[in-house]
């Protein structure tokens, strides 16, 4: 192989995930890292790591001659872009061929093309293949309402709108534009019609230098939130075997309509049996690993091999088994699925059979402000979809994740509702749900209630573990009992207070009886309690507690036994939800507001976000102006309630 040293032009697990095949094959590979990207795991694992000065992606990797210095500097002979930030960038991949070096990914002229989803669809138009009907932004009346308000440039769900009533339509244009300008530097948008409950369904093709094209089979994406796959699957539980190759079909004519070369994917909305086009990516797919544990094959190797002049195989690959993605964020679904900053403290899955966990952070990552919240994808692949299902969400629900707020809750329960183990998925499948529900903590209110006394067991046997006397005599003995010990914690349920004493006859709870104590230890706790036993690992940081059991985690933060007195906060003051940049602000001091009502929009992890009164009543102070940074929980906004 001619290509010695890659640079990935990424960040995060990507980056990671391509370094992994490099390591693989004896390709040498260096990253690039941003200011706030320092220290983090994709830029310690490569061979080399080049400083982008900046934090802002405009300035770091979205900063095409920054990254050409980079490979110049290092004698990177080949970049790979990952996904996001400039992988579908045409003028990126022409400035990496004009220097000199082998460009991972399809040609300039296929990205210019099919990375445009107007023009794509133009050129699908004219070879025959179904697409839905879209149009510019000044001529909704041809399709009518709903519509949606999409980017040309990039996906991920970013640049899109939903808008059912024409009054909406303006501002969600707006607001598309900016966020794609923001995410992709390219503004353009248009309208396209809107179907009311489609299946997601993309096929995964590769082409090579000597005009062979074939494809992968497809990969199942209905599970969305905000237009951004959260879980996908292969093969479809959807689609039968004569639409399977007919999908398949079209999407290897569409990549041969533009001599495709490298890994891409060809997506479709499949509805009442019909399909349309939706959009090209030229690029790496986020989900790509579950078509890669069903065949077998190294993408990324693919790529490279592709890269460097190789064939595709002249036999088509074969698919085994059934497996699924989880995306794991760091945001909060039951707040708007608002992106959450932050400490990863711990990051830990469990080794077993079937299970993949490519990861960006590791204990001790730091989630950003300026990127997006994806922190890592799980998958699991099994001889069926059940059992790829179930341990899915059993490896979720056991894991160690210590840290910012996921969405680990609402994976694991979409995995387990009887309606996607049976198959029935499309984009609207959380429009359907009880988000409240699916998203609630995994731990009920009884076994918060456990693990409240094991994080009290364990911090007592912390506590004993650091007294230099009698460490034999267990915190709570007396040889006169008076009264009980007592520690408290808070947790998603409410508050919890573990009221006990140790005498020779055991551990006696408050509202329990006697609790069989079997292990006691500052970071482990096993007792039993009516013939049940109960095994947990308890973590403490400063005052929060996170405890892990099989039947899933709990966090709980101690309430310390005396509060503390401070000033009173306005009520009805607006707080930031994270930090970022204040894009617009709709009122001024005085202003009557209704409850609900737009208030300020805030830009933060690539996205907008829409922050809304608390209540009915008067603006009584405005903090911030448009374009100031603001930090996490600073308050913006404060509204004094009517009467």
């Amino acid at each position: 192989m001619s290509i010695a040293k890659v640079l990935v032009a990424n960040r995060g697990e990507i980056a990671r995930r391509v370094f992994r095949t490099c390591r693989d094959i004896g390709i040498s590979t260096v990253a690039i890292f941003s200011e706030p990207d320092s220290g983090e795991p994709h830029m310690m694992e490569a061979d080399e790591a080049v400083l982008l000065s900046g934090a802002a992606p405009a300035d770091t990797y979205l900063n095409i001659e920054a990254v050409l210095a980079a490979a110049q500097e290092t004698g990177a002979d080949a970049i790979h872009p990952g996904y996001g930030f400039l992988a579908e960038n045409s003028g990126f991949a022409q400035a990496v061929i004009d220097a000199g070096l082998t460009w991972i990914g399809p040609s300039p002229e296929s990205i210019e093309i099919m990375g445009s989803k107007i023009e794509s669809k133009r050129l699908m138009d004219k070879i025959g293949v179904p697409t839905l009907h879209s149009v510019a932004v000044n001529s909704v009346e041809k399709i009518g309402f709903p519509v949606l308000v999409k980017a040309s440039a990039g996906g991920g769900g970013k640049g899109m709108r939903v808008v059912r009533d024409a009054n909406d339509l303006a501002a969600a244009i707006e607001a598309a534009r900016r966020e794609a300008a923001g995410a992709f530097g390219d503004d353009a948008v248009f309208l396209e019609e809107y179907l009311d409950a489609p299946r997601h369904i993309e096929i995964q093709v590769f082409g090579d230098t000597h005009g062979r094209v074939i494809s992968l089979f497809e990969r199942e994406c209905s599970i969305q939130r905000r237009h951004q796959k959260i879980i996908e699957e292969s093969p479809s539980p959807g689609i039968d075997e004569k639409t399977r190759e007919a999908m398949g079909e079209v999407a290897v004519e569409a990549a041969r309509a533009v001599a495709y070369v490298g890994a891409g994917t060809v997506e479709f909305l499949h509805q009442d049996g019909h399909f349309f086009f939706l959009e090209m990516n030229t690029r790496l797919q986020v989900e790509h690993p579950v078509t890669e544990m069903v065949t077998g094959l190294d993408l990324v190797r693919m790529q490279i091999e592709i890269a460097d002049g190789g064939r595709l195989p002249e036999q088509q690959p074969t698919m085994t088994g059934h497996a699924i993605e989880a995306r794991l964020y760091a945001e909060d679904p039951l707040n708007d699925f608002l992106p959450v900053t932050g400490r990863i403290h711990r990051f830990r899955f469990s080794d077993r059979e079937g299970l993949r966990v490519d990861s960006g952070v590791d204990d001790g990552s730091e989630v950003s402000v300026h990127y997006d919240p994806l922190i890592a994808k799980v998958i699991y692949h099994s001889a069926t979809r059940q059992g790829a299902a179930e341990g899915l969400a059993t490896a979720l629900r056991q894991a160690h994740i210590h840290g910012s707020t996921t969405n680990r809750a609402l994976l694991t329960r979409v995995l387990e509702s009887a309606e996607f183990l049976s198959g029935e998925t499309d984009t609207h499948f959380l429009e359907r749900h009880d988000l409240e529900s699916l998203a609630r903590p995994l731990s009920d209110e009884r076994n918060e209630r456990l693990a409240a006394i094991a994080a009290a067991l364990a911090d007592q046997a912390h506590e004993r573990s650091q007294v230099m006397v009698l460490p034999t005599i267990g915190s709570g003995w007396r040889n006169s009992p008076s009264q009980l010990q007592r520690r408290s914690f808070s947790g998603s349920h409410g508050a919890h207070e573990v009221a006990y004493s140790l005498s020779p006859s055991g551990f006696d709870v408050e509202g329990l009886g006697s609790v069989r104590v079997v292990r006691e230890e500052p970071h482990r706790a096993s007792f039993t309690v009516d013939h049940a036993d109960y095994h947990y690992e308890v973590a403490r940081y400063g005052e929060e507690r996170f405890i892990d059991s099989a039947t899933g985690p709990a966090h709980l933060t101690t309430i310390p036994r005396f509060s503390s007195t401070g000033a009173n906060e306005d009520v009805g003051s607006l707080h930031s939800p994270m930090p970022g940049n204040l894009i617009r602000v709709e009122v001024a001091t005085g202003d009557e507001v209704a409850e609900g009502q737009v208030l300020v929009v805030l830009e933060a992890m690539k996205m907008e976000h829409t922050l809304r009164s608390p209540h009915d009543g008067t603006v009584t102070e405005v903090r911030y102006e448009p374009g100031d940074q603001v930090e996490a929980d600073a308050i913006l906004i404060v509204v004094e309630a009517a009467g």
